[in-house]
């Protein structure tokens, strides 16, 4: 039996990053053999364990011979006779392809070492196509690591072209799509991610409302950038630097979704896009199953990201709704993501937007504050219950609106 430390381990020691966690390949074992060493089998589909005190993955070197479309259409072969570059053989990418023995030596039959150099994310070999999730996992690791340098092998891209064409993509569950999602989102470059599935084509099959933003022109005066899907990666960028947090990102990724279906007629305005983007950033949400608290925030950014901008300027009524839709009062935690991805949208512009503080931001956050402070026990104490309760409550908050309008009004 021969232990090997492999892939994303050995990838991020070498190129300097940490390691947060460790997977093994076990060559010449048996699950019989594991068993009696005391490791806990956790595999469905080939033999995985887990290791009795440190609860780390080890997996018994195996092949695997594509049996059916998609990402689960694969028979695998686990056996003591499996050697060590066959199993690496089965990798995407070669960086993620190189072994580490308990001495220290690197096993890379397939040249990752040299594409670490080169940062190049290359596939090990043309079995690459046989699974189309690695089309996704190829622009996940391209948004992780492009600020290194990083940038997809042009004969990869190909491979991944035809992936793209071939209709395999249609086969993955929503469960996938959304987790190496989400996790391209999260990424340090979540543009990359974008850029990259657009490149091959599977951006239009996978996320058909987001590849409709590009090609769709805008007013230059307000949008230097003109293309709204160069706005869209824009955006992404200034999301990237303000918060680590993935709701921003999604929220930022989809609350232009309207643009993509504004009648050319009316180009390069876009009247009622926000309305328009929410059944969009519904369908998208339901196809991919995407979680509760991801598609409430997307809904109110999609809606509100134009009226924050021009937040001073909206009438009492209009902000005690945007207050209301916040749910400021039992979710106070919404307010700074929202307010994230509102100024995410603003400054991911061309020109100097950029680099212009967001105003609208501080100045809803005292206005909540506010707002908060209204409270019900006086109308309780009056004896209000029920509607006229809330009737009394939203007429007191909209003075309180007022009034706060008034003392920043010429303020800064």
């Amino acid at each position: 039996m021969d232990i090997f430390l492999v892939g994303g381990a050995v990838r991020d020691r070498l190129l300097g990053l940490p390691v947060t966690e460790r997977d093994w390949v076990v060559v010449g074992a048996t699950p019989q053999s594991m068993r009696e060493l005391g490791f806990r089998p956790v595999g469905k589909d080939f033999p995985v364990f887990l290791h009795p005190q440190t609860g780390e993955e080890y997996a018994l070197a195996r092949t695997e011979r594509k049996s059916a479309p998609g990402h689960t259409g694969f028979l695998f072969h686990a056996a003591p006779e499996v050697t060590l570059e066959e199993d690496l053989h089965r990798r995407d990418l070669t960086i993620n392809a190189i072994a580490e023995s308990p001495s220290g030596e690197l096993i890379d039959p397939y040249g990752g070492q040299r594409d670490l150099e080169r940062r190049l994310l290359r596939h090990v070999s043309d079995a690459f196509v046989e699974d189309p999730l690695r089309v996704l996992r190829v622009a996940r690791f391209a948004a992780r690591f492009a600020a290194l340098g990083f940038r997809v092998a042009p004969e990869t891209l190909g491979l991944m072209r035809a992936i793209a064409a071939s209709g395999e993509l249609e086969h993955l569950s929503a469960e996938r799509i959304w987790n190496e999602t989400r996790r391209g989102l999260a990424a340090a470059t979540p543009r990359a991610y974008v850029e990259v599935l657009r490149n091959c084509g599977a951006l239009r099959t996978l996320l058909p409302e987001v590849d409709a933003l590009f090609g769709v022109p805008q007013r230059a005066d307000y949008h230097p950038e003109v293309d709204t899907g160069a706005h869209l990666l824009l955006a992404l960028d200034r999301a990237a630097e303000l918060t680590a947090d993935p709701g921003v990102r999604f929220a930022v990724l989809v609350h232009d979704l309207g643009k993509g279906i504004t009648p050319p007629e009316v180009l390069p305005r876009h009247i009622g896009h926000e309305q328009s983007g929410i059944p969009l950033v519904d369908a998208l949400c339901d196809r991919l199953r995407v979680p509760a608290q991801y598609r409430r925030l997307a809904r109110l950014v999609t809606r509100w990201h134009l009226r924050c901008h021009k937040i001073r300027e909206l009438r009492p009524d209009t902000l005690l709704r945007l207050l209301q839709e916040l749910d400021i009062y039992r979710r106070p935690e919404t307010l700074e993501p929202f307010l994230l991805a509102c100024e995410a949208d603003a400054r991911g512009r061309g020109g100097d937007f950029g680099q212009r503080p967001y105003a609208p931001a501080p100045w809803l956050r005292a206005l909540a504050a506010r707002v908060r402070a209204v409270t019900a026990a006086p109308h309780v104490a009056a004896g209000l219950g029920g509607a006229e309760l809330a009737t009394a409550l939203d007429a007191e908050r909209r003075r309180a609106i007022a009034a706060f309008q008034e003392e920043t009004r010429g303020a800064n």
